[in-house]
């Protein structure tokens, strides 16, 4: 059974830094994309960056420059370095792993939540 397990949540004041880190386990097969999404209170929620098991990234245009994305293949774990906290960055943040197998098959973390304060 896939699971993902997610760390590094927390409260940090505006300007600060944090790292979310995204262990998965479960699959005999390497995950495509992975990823993290963040829903904040009464928003859908969205795609903050992602990246490939070739090392392609993609981010929203709210976190270029200051967030970055990275992934050790060899332990299925992806990271998002967050830097320069804003407090609209706060929401909670899910990490997601897609397996292709014939068809796409998402995998969801559980959430951790990041309060920027102000």
């Amino acid at each position: 059974q896939v699971q993902l397990v997610e760390s590094g949540g927390g409260l940090v004041e505006a300007g600060g830094s944090l790292t979310l880190s995204c262990a998965a386990s479960g699959s005999r097969f390497r995950f495509n994309a992975m990823g993290w999404y963040r829903q904040a209170p009464g928003k859908q929620r969205e795609l903050v960056a992602d990246i490939t098991s070739g090392g392609s990234t993609k981010y929203a245009d709210s976190v270029k420059g200051r967030f970055t994305i990275s992934r050790d293949n060899a332990k299925n774990t992806v990271y998002l370095q967050m830097n320069s906290l804003k407090p609209e960055d706060t929401a909670v943040y899910y990490c997601n792993a897609e397996l292709h197998v014939g068809v796409v098959v998402p995998y969801w973390g559980q959430g951790t939540r990041v309060t920027v304060s102000s």
